[in-house]
């Protein structure tokens, strides 16, 4: 089966019926064809933006459709998701196109009787958009939490709680930013090469790179750049792809040759690597996870890079007595609801809750209490998580310190492209500093008297 449509139709109705992540169902949806890299990108682009536009295109239905979206047969709805999606936001293809091959999708796909139905509701949304009547653009919404949730395709609760931390017209510049293709970021092995070796290699294959302030192993590839694997220096281990502010996690660490750092939630590894580099692969790296399958990646990741220092450790963290008062430093790079990375992972706007954002604060509180055990008197922890909401992250932080009056803040003195706050934890915010949203602060125990 080549048809690309057909491909993403299968794609998001596993991740409608079955509550599948967009990128699992789409690499199923790969692994069953044979697509040029064009029809690819096209197959990507349709699957991931259906899904991050989900909430736009429902409201569209239901101003267009006699049936609200959620009334219509399931599988109708993601053929009219697709149409729909060609036309308010892929401009590079014709409407006349968008329209005709949807028409022959709800026809292939048992909606034949319909197919009139999908190709007026097609054509009248062209037409009101025509006149700059764009259903989306000319409501009254009810509020600026409802317009910006409906336009930009969030969940109403994640809206509110940016207005009240960054404002209206931030958070609609960070609704933007989630709804943009992410970039790719490598992260350069000083171990194995330079920063200059790997832009002179990447330009001779007419890919272009730019430099990140304040960060002297980072490398943005701009454009698009294919498979990553057959990139220049890959198999050599010369970089590894990591964003330019999960790099920041790790100075911020400082790892030093000859030390024992402990990882506690290690895998995939990108930070792991990263502190062997920096420590010049001389020391001990343990590396923990409770996931086999993701120590493994780890493990091919460190090989490729060719790094001695790291030991794998399978396992809960919090159940490693023999790791009590053992590591210089402690990196924690909790797990987390990924509210920072919203632009890489299509579906995950969908698939958090506060209340499920309030389970996570409580793991990762438990998991803080344990990390700090493992630290020597007068050593280091690092506390990060990719995402922005402050129950996973402030509330976490204060809470730790309450309870434990030996610990302090350490606010950073080397110099980052994000500047600290007065309390002297680091928040990246994406639409601000142009990267990953992140949190990371150091804390330091203080030697007993």
């Amino acid at each position: 089966m080549q048809n690309p449509r057909q491909i993403a139709f299968l794609a998001l109705r596993e991740v409608h019926r079955r509550g599948a992540f967009a990128d699992a169902a789409l690499d199923r949806a790969f692994s069953n064809s044979q697509l040029n890299d064009l029809d690819r990108r096209l197959v990507t682009e349709l699957v991931y933006g259906s899904v991050r536009r989900m909430r736009s295109i429902d409201f569209i239905i239901d101003k267009l459709a006699t049936k609200k979206s959620s009334q219509q047969p399931p599988e109708l709805r993601t053929i009219l998701h697709l149409g729909l999606y060609q036309l308010e936001y892929l401009n590079q293809i014709p409407p006349s196109a968008a329209v005709n091959t949807t028409v022959q999708l709800a026809k292939e796909n048992g909606f034949s009787g319909l197919s009139s139905f999908v190709n007026g509701l097609l054509r009248q949304y062209i037409r009101l958009t025509d006149n700059n009547l764009n259903p989306l653009t000319v409501t009254n919404y009810k509020s600026s939490v409802e317009r910006l949730g409906i336009l930009h395709s969030f969940p109403e609760w994640l809206v509110k709680l940016w207005i009240e931390q960054i404002g209206e017209t931030e958070t609609e510049q960070l609704c933007e930013w989630f709804n943009q293709s992410p970039t790719i970021d490598l992260r350069i092995n000083p171990l194995k090469s330079s920063i200059a070796q790997i832009e002179a290699a990447f330009k001779t294959h007419n890919i272009s790179t730019s430099r990140i302030p304040n960060l002297p192993q980072a490398l943005r590839l701009n454009g698009s750049i294919g498979a990553i694997q057959n990139l220049p220096g890959y198999s050599e281990g010369w970089w590894t792809i990591q964003d330019s502010s999960a790099q920041l996690v790790t100075h911020l660490l400082g790892p030093q040759p000859g030390e024992t750092i402990i990882d506690a939630c290690a895998a995939p590894g990108g930070k792991t690597t990263h502190s062997a580099e920096l420590m010049q692969d001389e020391g001990t790296i343990y590396a923990c996870d409770k996931t086999a399958s993701r120590l493994k990646k780890l493990k091919e990741n460190a090989d490729r890079l060719q790094m001695k220092s790291i030991k794998i450790h399978t396992g809960d963290s919090r159940h490693f007595p023999e790791f009590v008062n053992l590591a210089d430093r402690v990196l924690l790079d909790a797990p987390c609801s990924g509210l920072g990375t919203l632009h890489r992972r299509a579906d995950a706007r969908w698939h958090h809750t506060p209340e499920n954002i309030q389970q996570q604060s409580q793991l990762q509180s438990e998991l803080l209490a344990n990390a700090a055990t493992f630290v020597k008197p007068g050593g280091v922890l690092v506390y990060a998580t990719c995402t922005i909401h402050p129950l996973e992250n402030e509330t976490v932080i204060r809470s730790f310190l309450d309870s434990n009056p030996h610990w302090q803040i350490e606010p950073p003195t080397i110099d980052l492209p994000v500047q600290p706050s007065p309390e002297g934890w680091v928040k990246v915010w994406p639409h601000r500093h142009h990267m990953d949203g992140f949190f990371m602060v150091r804390l330091k125990q203080l030697k007993k008297e």
